[in-house]
């Protein structure tokens, strides 16, 4: 299903039906090479794109250093830019200066850890000199292994996440997110009675009243749920049958947005699937329905790697 927090302008993507994504992808697990481990490598003949491209590598704090080959110009730099959504205007950019390697006139540039980007999408370009005109880089090897276990460190508020990818034209892009708390679901369990999620949380504590929340999107319906908590106050689980989510009063089809509330009055944390090296996970990660009195619940991963649950 497709609904407007499920898709963006930004990143156009293969629409497909719940039973069309069921036959072509295996469920419950990414599909064969989605998710590499190590560096990636492009098989498009330089002779056939003028395009520049830059290697980058990510390091388990989020610092990133791009590379690139000998680029003409006294003071060339990196620009990144969070892409507008449809119809606004651009407004955000960050630029890092790229400096010469030695004697063979490579060029790197090192994006640190801080300022934390704004979450989204950002493009990479090379400003060849202050005022030119950009240029639109592609990716070459992109070394992302820091990134593969990255759910098994805890992260402090705020939680910072940046991803090097390949947008679908084939440009070099980061995806970035920060939010002050983040609910990292390990796995996802579904059998024909129940699904069950098992999950971490990031930048904050679980209390002894926690609670999950999941939200009917678009309306103020909300189905509470008590989860089973880690001694840790880190580390939790919940499940969810059919009956939690049956007589919600929705149409054909709805969606259910998974959250947790680490204490009674904090603001819910939102629940996904941040912390790796898979940027965009929604058709890597499909898992089978629970099908039961002519209904199907299908859990799923949004646009975003948030977690939700899809009723029809």
């Amino acid at each position: 299903m497709s609904t407007p927090e499920d898709t963006t302008p930004n990143e156009p993507h293969e629409r497909m039906t719940p039973g069309e994504r069921h036959e072509r992808m295996t469920p419950g697990a990414p599909l064969q090479g989605a998710t590499p481990a190590t560096p990636q490598t492009t098989t498009t003949s330089p002779q056939h794109d003028s395009h520049l491209r830059a290697d980058c590598a990510i390091d388990i704090d989020g610092r990133i250093t791009f590379r690139l080959p000998p680029i003409p110009g006294s003071h060339p730099q990196l620009l990144l830019r969070l892409r507008p959504r449809k119809g606004r205007p651009e407004t955000t950019r960050h630029l890092i200066d790229l400096e010469t390697d030695g004697s063979d006139g490579h060029r790197h540039a090192v994006l640190e850890p801080h300022p934390v980007l704004d979450e989204g999408r950002w493009d990479v370009y090379l400003l060849p000199e202050p005022g030119a005109e950009r240029r639109r880089l592609r990716p070459g090897l992109r070394d992302l292994r820091s990134l593969v276990d990255g759910h098994l460190r805890d992260r402090p508020a705020p939680v910072a996440v940046r991803i090097p990818y390949a947008t679908k034209d084939g440009f070099l892009a980061l995806r970035a997110w920060r939010r002050t708390a983040h609910a990292e679901a390990r796995a996802i369990d579904v059998t024909d009675e129940a699904m069950t999620v098992t999950a971490r949380l990031h930048g904050a504590e679980l209390r002894a009243d926690a609670t999950v929340r999941l939200r009917l999107r678009g309306t103020d319906t909300v189905r509470t749920l008590r989860p089973w908590t880690d001694d840790d106050a880190r580390g939790f689980s919940f499940a969810v049958a059919p009956g939690d989510l049956a007589d919600d009063g929705g149409g054909a089809a709805r969606v259910w947005d998974a959250f947790v509330r680490p204490t009674a009055g904090a603001p819910p944390v939102r629940v996904g699937r941040l912390l790796d090296d898979v940027a965009d996970r929604k058709h890597v990660y499909v898992y089978p329905a629970i099908e039961t009195g002519g209904s199907a619940l299908r859990p799923y991963y949004t646009v975003d790697n948030d977690l939700a649950i899809e009723v029809t």
